[in-house]
């Protein structure tokens, strides 16, 4: 045997290597197919099959090509799109070592979403919690998120809105006063930083200097790092992430701490109503948050808050600047409200009430975008979706972009038409998932809705702008659909002769 290796010489002997190599993991491969299956048919013999789908590799599961659609121009839907292709509405999957499911039907939609027998919980992949936090909303359990829920929605009220309205309105006038001398403006970095701007104005009384500076590079990164592979090593970008949110946690026990020691006496925000509730909570009977609770949730509002507002508002521009009919007609109707507005200096809540074709602009550009492309539960037990047992303790996934792009809920549902939604009696439910529904839905869908809509009556009222870039690639690693472009675009001031 030996003369035989000898004879063969060294590339022959990397051949037999490679060889080895790969019929070994081509057997290890399906020998932990069939192991996986037995136990998977053991677990559901007799009424009805789990969903079809591949288990891909041994340990790694299809993570690599999750991983590559999340750096390919379509980002993570691609990866499901493929699958639906292949599978029908409802596939299964293994990632990062789980096994996950993906739905793409209304029905599906709202048995989970609704989640009247209490089956499923909200979960985002590891990467994910540890980074926005398990205190975290987003992370919570049901009942934890109730308590959680209970004490943040003060944020949202009419009140809060109200107020938001007008300093987000200064923020814009301010902002937009300074593209005439840009020439070509890149709209989502003007509206990341108009956004963040708002939120920690309003949740920190932060509005400049040096610790707002570092707050928007730490919020950045660990943004970016959202979707990374966890891996710990310092030149990963999940270990950068990580460390990103520890100097943000640092920041806010520092504000916590001041005002909890009264070194901040005249601060009027939602951290500060925040503390000032957990005096009296042994009275009222509310949950008293702790620190690190009030510190995950503070992250996970700037972050929802600034991220996908403002990538909805930069898919807003590139289809209004793409679509003559679209623009034409908010414009007319801006202007009409420009005229009522002439004497205020801010818009009033009030007036964005009276905004009805911008709001189903907004709710197209929502729809066609799908910023956020999928909702992710943990199921809690055993139950059946699409004729299909799902198992506990799998992650159930509601594909959002399929519902919003799928023919027979919308008509030509890949052109840009705000008029489809004139009698929103004819969608059906669970068609429109920008928000979410059922007992999670998004806390700040009124208060995104706000930010967008004054956003727009300042850009159409001030300012005609041309797309320069009508590529539509998502941008890699990014948890929530951004334009990859940012969406360049030329500016000219409107005159009064216009």
């Amino acid at each position: 045997m030996f003369e035989v290796f000898v004879e063969v010489g060294p590339y022959g002997l990397c051949l037999y290597a490679i060889l080895g190599v790969g019929a070994f993991v081509f057997v290890a491969s399906e020998l932990w197919k069939k192991m996986v299956l037995r136990q998977l048919n053991r677990e559901y013999s007799g009424t009805s099959n789990i969903p079809p789908g591949s288990l891909g590799l041994p340990f790694m599961g299809e993570t690599i090509q999750f991983m590559a659609a999340i750096n390919g121009d379509k980002g993570f839907y691609d990866f499901v799109r493929v699958r639906s292709e292949r599978y029908g509405n409802c596939f299964k999957t293994n990632i990062f070592g789980e096994t996950h499911v993906f739905v793409k039907s209304t029905e599906s939609a709202k048995t989970i979403l609704n989640n009247e027998l209490g089956r499923f919980t909200k979960r985002y992949i590891k990467s994910i919690a540890e980074l926005v936090g398990n205190q975290s909303l987003l992370c919570a359990s049901p009942h934890h998120h109730k308590l959680l829920r209970a004490r943040l929605i003060n944020l949202f009220s009419s009140n809060s809105i109200s107020l938001l309205v007008k300093q987000f309105d200064q923020l814009v006038v301010d902002a937009l006063n300074e593209w005439e001398h840009g020439g070509t403006i890149i709209v989502l970095d003007e509206a990341l930083k108009i956004t963040l701007k708002a939120m920690c104005k309003m949740l920190l009384s932060l509005e400049s200097g040096v610790e707002l500076e570092l707050l928007q590079e730490d919020i950045s990164q660990v943004c970016k790092a959202m979707l990374a592979f966890p891996l710990r090593f310092p030149w990963t970008g999940f270990y950068k992430g990580l460390q990103a949110r520890k100097r943000i946690m640092s920041t806010l026990e520092k504000i916590i701490s001041r005002r909890r020691r009264g070194l901040d006496p005249n601060s009027k925000d939602f951290l500060q109503c925040l503390l000032a509730k957990d005096d009296n909570s042994s009275f009222d009977g509310m949950h008293r948050l702790t620190d690190a609770e009030i510190q995950d949730n503070i992250l996970t509002m700037i972050i929802a808050g600034q991220d996908t507002t403002a990538s909805a508002i930069t898919w807003m521009v590139k289809y209004l600047g793409e679509n003559e009919e679209a623009l034409e007609a908010i414009k007319a109707e801006q202007r009409q409200l420009a005229e009522k507005t002439s004497k205020k200096s801010f818009l009033t809540l009030d007036d964005l009430n009276e905004m009805p074709y911008a709001s189903k602009v907004i709710k197209e550009s929502l729809r066609m975008a799908s910023v956020v492309p999928w909702f992710p539960r943990l199921v809690l037990e055993d139950c059946e979706i699409e004729g299909y047992k799902i198992k506990k303790g799998w992650n159930v996934n509601i594909d959002a972009r399929s519902i919003h792009l799928d023919p027979m809920l919308y008509n030509e549902p890949n052109n840009f038409n705000p008029s489809r939604f004139d009698d929103e009696h004819f969608c059906k439910p669970y068609s429109f998932l920008a928000f979410g529904m059922g007992a999670r839905t998004c806390l700040g869908i009124n208060m995104a809705k706000a930010m967008m809509l004054v956003f727009l009556h300042r850009l159409l009222t001030t300012y005609k702008w041309k797309v320069i870039d009508s590529d539509s690639s998502i941008e890699k690693w990014a948890l929530f659909s951004r334009l990859r472009s940012g969406c360049p675009v030329q500016v000219s001031r409107i005159s009064n002769i216009d």
